[in-house]
């Protein structure tokens, strides 16, 4: 690479990247996300997001793999089966009180995974809550934060939501996500109705048996159809809380 003449590599002072990582999912009616418990200094024993350093022969989503599958102990298969969506960089200069860091945070939605367990300098991992109720390490509570202003949003134009839900689902079990996600209450009616009217949204598992629970007549079933967009939009409706 033909260096800029003029330029002078010592003028600007090195810095690291890191990668974060806000992970959710839906278990038991309840919005979840990712938290690992740090093992080292700084904020030894504070809950934080999955993550850490990019290596100098990697990229950012690579590293945010090694991370993840490095501190929650998740198999390489299913880390590497993520779909994983670039969120923001955050690059405060006192974010990190070792040195200035610099980091690209990543979003993931999952169906429900196996239990986490720690690992690398993570003394544990665990799925808790959202919001989380403990203080998290660093600047993570502004990042889950605009993690899940980000996923509320994408569900109104994308067909993200499926990604919250297990190969074949009920539409009844779609609706919770959206529930779970936006914090509202859905008419039910209302929504079957939009999501069979959306072409490619969700499709019909033929020749599967009905999902049967609680009251009322089994349930079809559905997988996640080819479209990545919706139109029109599922907005989410206003001032209906769960």
């Amino acid at each position: 690479m033909r260096v800029p003449e003029g330029y002078d590599p010592q003028a600007f002072p090195p810095f690291a990247v890191t990668v974060d990582l806000a992970v959710f999912t839906v278990r038991g009616g309840a919005l979840r996300v990712l938290l690992i418990e740090r093992g080292q200094e700084p904020y030894a024993g504070r809950w934080a997001l999955p993550g850490g350093f990019v290596l100098a022969d990697e990229s950012a989503e690579t590293a945010a793999r090694r991370e993840l599958a490095e501190e929650t102990g998740l198999s390489d298969a299913v880390v590497a089966s993520l779909h994983l969506e670039q969120l923001r960089t955050y690059s405060e200069p006192d974010r990190d009180p070792r040195m200035r860091v610099v980091s690209i945070a990543y979003t993931a939605l999952v169906p429900d995974l196996p239990e986490p367990h720690g690992g690398g300098d993570a003394a544990r991992a665990q799925w808790l809550p959202y919001p989380a109720r403990q203080r998290l390490a660093f600047d993570h509570e502004r990042i889950l934060a605009d993690a899940h202003d980000g996923v509320g949003a994408k569900l109104e134009h994308s067909c993200l939501a499926t990604s919250f839900c297990p190969p074949e689902f009920t539409l009844g079990e779609l609706q919770q996500v959206y529930e779970t996600v936006w914090g509202t209450a859905i008419d039910r009616p209302n929504f079957r109705r939009k999501v069979l009217a959306t072409p490619g949204f969700v499709e019909p598992v033929v020749g599967a048996a009905r999902r049967t629970g609680g009251r009322g007549k089994p349930a079809a079933l559905y997988r996640a159809g080819p479209a990545t967009a919706l139109h029109p939009p599922l907005l989410r409706p206003e001032g209906r809380p769960t």
